[in-house]
């Protein structure tokens, strides 16, 4: 085992290094790999070709960024042989909710036909709902709300590719990007880095959303970004009481991992503001407007699967007693399932003929309640497949309807 200080500890560099699937070890910093090579792909070197970059307008600034026109796509990167992406910068001209949305960014390891990646690019940078923050966690940053880097390593063995897409019906004047990897043999065993992004805009009452549907293989699930635009009709009420559970290796009814709420599962408690750390944070915390993105990585807790995984969380709300009445009658739809009523848990689903919110012995008290909102998240994982049969990315009209800005 490797012996560490706690000064090396403190960083919190060692312990990342030590735990992300495919990462450097710590010799490396000082020490010659073999048969390793660096290379970087932009548009100064679309082939990331050795001796090959720089070479328009006489190396002085030649081909800085490309133009996407609506319709049109562009490759970030198209190899052969086996290496690593270690890192991947790109900002653009046009940052908004919508075009957020309306940018597909794609991943192909090893010449499969399926992309492995296949999400709209604010969201797989790591914020949600189509917006921007500052931020910084252990795969992503954005220091300045302007760019967008991941630093998740990406193994291939014979090939990798990426491409952008522009889906929206506006053109996009400048990309610029720049995509890093090393050239180097990778052992038969190999895990290829996936990520799937899914949305539900009125989910069915008392239905779980999908984070990832079920998926067989071996790998290991890293975690996700998720965006919640809350129903008018819950007004300002708290929407995360819901658990993120996870199905492992031939789990059906129920499953192995399980939460005991949305702010718990990043980190935090009693409701939710806005912060960042390396492992978990909050971005976006505005119960006024009914905006919410939030994310969550395994880094020091790895959740591994060896025959296959499926990750989902609920969706519950929760409020006064008499708050909840007052939704209800004005529309929202929702069913109480507990109330919290000190030294008392009451659950409301265990009980053979539960009192009904408007009966006058239903407990006072706050009560949770299944509830409807929109929802969409990323979720990252890696896979001992270069592909899966998850379901394809929905249609761009589908991904930008009722962005905040364009509500």
């Amino acid at each position: 085992m490797l012996k560490t200080t706690k000064n090396t500890l403190k960083s919190g560099y060692l312990l990342l290094i030590l735990l992300l699937p495919g990462a450097i070890s710590a010799q490396e910093l000082y020490e010659m790999p073999k048969d390793t090579q660096t290379r970087w792909s932009s548009f100064e070197n679309r082939k990331a070709e050795k001796g090959e970059g720089g070479k328009e307008n006489q190396g002085a600034k030649g081909h800085p960024f490309n133009r996407i026109n609506a319709g049109e796509s562009i490759d970030l990167l198209d190899v052969k042989g086996s290496g690593t992406v270690r890192r991947i910068w790109l900002t653009f001209s046009d940052r908004s909710p919508e075009m957020l949305r309306s940018l597909k960014i794609e991943m192909y390891w090893d010449n499969a036909e399926k992309p492995a990646v296949s999400v709209p690019i604010g969201d797989f940078f790591g914020v949600g709902i189509g917006m921007r923050k500052p931020f910084e966690s252990t795969f992503f940053s954005d220091p300045e709300g302007r760019s967008f880097n991941c630093i998740i390593p990406m193994p291939f063995k014979t090939a990798a590719k990426i491409t952008v897409t522009n889906e929206s019906d506006n053109d996009l004047n400048a990309l610029f990007y720049d995509v890093d990897l090393v050239e180097t043999p990778h052992s038969e065993e190999l895990l290829y880095f996936h990520a799937f992004w899914n949305r539900n805009r009125k989910p069915k009452l008392k239905t779980d959303f999908q984070l990832i549907p079920k998926i067989s293989g071996k790998g290991r699930y890293l975690g996700a970004n998720i965006g919640i635009l809350t129903d008018p009709l819950y007004e300002d009420t708290w929407f995360g009481e819901g658990e993120v559970k996870v199905y492992l290796d031939g789990d059906t009814q129920n499953p192995t991992l399980v939460g005991s709420g949305t702010e718990d599962y990043i980190g935090t408690a009693y409701g939710q503001q806005t912060y960042s750390n390396m492992y978990q944070g909050s971005l976006v915390a505005d119960p006024k407007k009914g905006e919410y993105a939030f994310y969550r990585y395994h880094v020091p807790d790895p959740v591994y699967f060896y025959k296959d995984i499926k990750v989902s969380i609920q969706q519950i709300g929760g409020a006064p007693r008499d708050t909840v009445r007052k939704l209800a009658k004005n529309g929202a739809k929702l069913t109480p399932i507990t109330v919290d009523q000190p030294p008392k848990f009451i659950k409301l689903l265990e009980q053979e003929n539960p009192p009904q919110l408007n009966d006058e012995d239903f407990p006072d008290g706050w009560t949770n309640f299944y509830r409807s909102d929109d929802i969409s998240a990323t979720a990252y994982f890696y896979l001992n497949k270069p592909s899966s049969d998850l379901p394809a990315l929905q249609s761009v009209e589908k991904r930008t309807e009722g962005l905040p800005a364009k509500k």
